[in-house]
């Protein structure tokens, strides 16, 4: 079972629909035994970095995904994905999740129009298990004001938008995260999602 965290900052039913089209077994959650007992963890996430970790600590989830993100397959979207690092300067100085190095800060390419809305196409950079079913010309839904700063090596593929954006981020054991919305990217975000749940 895919538990999808309720902590009330997700686009949680649209996560659960995709997931219900792919008939992967999966459940909304805010419980910590229901975490625990569940095979692989979604984080989503929309709205603003430090008003999510609020509610994240007030839920008191912040300790009990740190401990089932370093042993079962764990994928944060949106925000989500922004919340899995270190550090968000989004309005303020705000501590992260810390599951992947790096921090997270508002995109500057001036010529272009932020946020960064709309389709775009996937550049792969590091393998990653939950790429290997898409192509080299495939595309993916992307709504976000922010982009994330780390190693090259946690970026398993990134798109061009006045610089590179990383796209989809991963440490290399279980912890992935994908800027863009793959319950919104069509067949291409399906397949990433389905990838994800064949890891159970």
């Amino acid at each position: 079972m895919i538990a999808i965290i309720d902590y009330g900052a997700g686009n949680i039913f649209s996560v659960k629909n995709a997931l219900d089209h792919l008939n992967l077994e999966n459940e909304l959650v805010s419980d910590v035994d229901k975490i625990k007992a569940a095979d692989a963890v979604i984080l989503p996430g929309v709205g603003a970095f430090p008003a999510a970790m609020k509610m994240l600590k007030k839920s008191g989830l912040i300790s009990v995904i740190k401990e089932e993100a370093a042993k079962k397959p764990f994928l944060g979207i949106c925000l989500g994905m922004q919340l899995i690092f270190e550090k968000g300067y989004e309005f303020e100085e705000c501590d992260g999740l810390g599951l992947i190095g790096g921090s997270v800060r508002k995109m500057e390419e001036s010529e272009l129009i932020i946020p960064h809305m709309g389709w775009n196409k996937l550049e792969k950079l590091n393998d990653c298990p939950i790429l290997e079913n898409v192509g080299d010309d495939e595309f993916v839904y992307f709504v976000h004001s922010y982009k994330a700063h780390c190693d090259d090596r946690n970026i398993a593929a990134f798109c061009e938008y006045g610089g590179r954006v990383p796209a989809l981020v991963y440490d290399g054991k279980f912890v992935y995260g994908a800027q863009f919305h793959p319950e919104k990217s069509g067949e291409t975000g399906l397949k990433i999602l389905k990838s994800f749940g064949g890891l159970i």
